[in-house]
This record gives structure tokens, sequence and C-alpha cells, in this order.
């Protein structure tokens, strides 16, 4: 499953059902729009990627593997508000070598950033995000790659709400039909809700389908969810 999400909104806006084998890079080419900033991990490090991105007029933040390479062209002064943020380092560079950073017709950025956890040989883990935008803050830049989180939790509703040990249909048109149903599902709920599910639904739902919690218990949080909507609007 490929998901376009939209975690300002925290929903999906494009779901694509394909094959296990079918590569995630590949897919997102074939669905690329313009003015979006995508948001990516390693998995999609891939840099004729990124330049295809930018030459959809759209932009991105990327985790780069931890050996990428390039040339440095500035080294930014941090702000408080950069240092705050874990960031380590903000550089304008050539990204690549000779070879794969032939396909760059721009200067990127690298920013590093601390995660606060420990990683190999007991030193801090780092994370290098690369991005076109020169314009933001490299705290802004930080703060975007985090804002994958709801993604990830996204996921976990998604599992929740499919709410299946064993696919009932092990077809390709029986597991996109389930797929699908169950993103229905998720987004149906966010609309009678007013808003995107909380952790709280997501344990809410958890218990109702381990038959831990009443339908009746689920529709009290459920009206508890819409009430809160109502009083914010």
């Amino acid at each position: 499953m490929h998901v376009h999400f939209e975690v300002l909104r925290g929903i999906p806006i494009r779901v694509t059902v394909t094959t296990g084998n079918d590569l995630e890079t590949a897919q997102l080419r074939r669905t690329l729009e313009a003015s979006r900033l995508y948001v990516v991990d390693r998995g999609y490090a891939e840099y004729q990627l990124f330049q295809e991105i930018i030459d959809a007029r759209s932009s991105f933040i990327g985790r780069l593997r931890d050996n990428a390479v390039w040339q440095v062209v500035e080294e930014r002064a941090l702000t408080a508000g950069d240092r705050a943020a874990g960031v380590r380092r903000d550089l304008v560079v050539w990204l690549g070598g000779d070879a794969s950073g032939a396909v760059f017709g721009q200067p990127l950025r690298v920013v590093e950033v601390l995660t606060g956890k420990t990683g190999r040989a007991g030193h801090p883990e780092v994370l290098l995000l690369a991005t076109d935008r020169l314009d933001l803050p490299a705290e802004l830049v930080a703060l975007g790659y985090r804002f994958r989180w709801p993604v990830e939790l996204f996921f976990r509703w998604f599992k929740c709400i499919l709410a299946r040990r064993h696919l009932l249909l092990e077809s390709e048109p029986g597991v996109r039909m389930q797929v699908y149903v169950a993103i229905i599902a998720s987004l149906l709920l966010s609309l009678w809700a007013g808003r995107k599910p909380t952790k709280r639904t997501f344990e809410m739902f958890c218990l109702f389908f381990a038959g831990w919690a009443s339908e009746a218990e689920l529709q009290v949080h459920l009206q508890k969810l819409q009430k809160q909507s109502e009083d914010s609007s």
C-alpha cells in the first residue's frame, strides 16, 4: 500500500495498492504532484528521484544514508532555535560524487540533526536531512522530518481499523478491496468526529476489537471526540 499522507490534516489523500515487490520509489515517481513538500525516509534516498521532485515543481526533505558524500559550498551559522531543535550543522552542498551528483542541476542543503538517541558504538545518532528548500530555517527542516511520525501512527491506526490477523481474501482483488474498505472506514471516522483520531481512539478501537470494550463504551468515546471538535470550532 503506497500512501500520500498530509500530516497537517492527518489523513491519507491518495492510496495505491500494488504487488508486494513494486518499488516504492517507482510508485512515487508515477504520482508526483506540483506544490508539495515531500518528506521521505532513507528508503527513498535516490538522487534522481530528488531531482524529479524538483522538476515537478515540488520540494522535499529526505533522510540520506549514512555513507552519503557531498562538496560543501557554504556552512551556515546556526541560530539558538536551530540548536534547540538538535541541529548540528547546516550546509549548502553539491550532493553526491562525480557520477551520482551529476543528476542535480542546483545546490541542495544537508542539515545534520541530533536525535537524542544513541547509535553505534555509543555515539549520538545523527540524521542527515537533504532538502532543496534553501529558504527554510534549519530548525524547520528538522521539524519537517519529525512530522513523519504521524504517518507511522496512521499505519498503526490503519492496522487497527483493518482488525484482521489474517486477510479474509488473499486474491489480488480481495486484498485490494479490504485495503480500500479500511481506508474509507478510517476517513469516515475522521469526518464523523470532526478531527483526526487520537491515540486514545486508537486504544479504544483495539480494546473493542479485542472484546475488552463494549460498543456502548466506544460510542461514548466517539461522542466525546465530536463534542470536543464542536467546542473548538
